[in-house]
């Protein structure tokens, strides 16, 4: 995940990268009606699992 545009105070890379994947499940979750599957959690965070390799 690129942060270049961020302010360079902040130095808390680790907190950031956090930070972004929990907003990528917060967007996953603002598009279902239900409780996420498995598959769509993995999904909204870039994971793969090896049977879909």
């Amino acid at each position: 995940m690129g942060h270049d545009d961020m302010d360079s105070r902040v130095h808390d890379r680790v907190a950031l990268d956090e930070i972004a994947l929990y907003a990528e499940v917060l967007e996953a979750v603002n598009f279902t009606d239900d409780r996420l599957t498995l598959e769509e959690l993995d999904n909204a965070l870039g994971l793969r699992t090896s049977a879909s390799r």
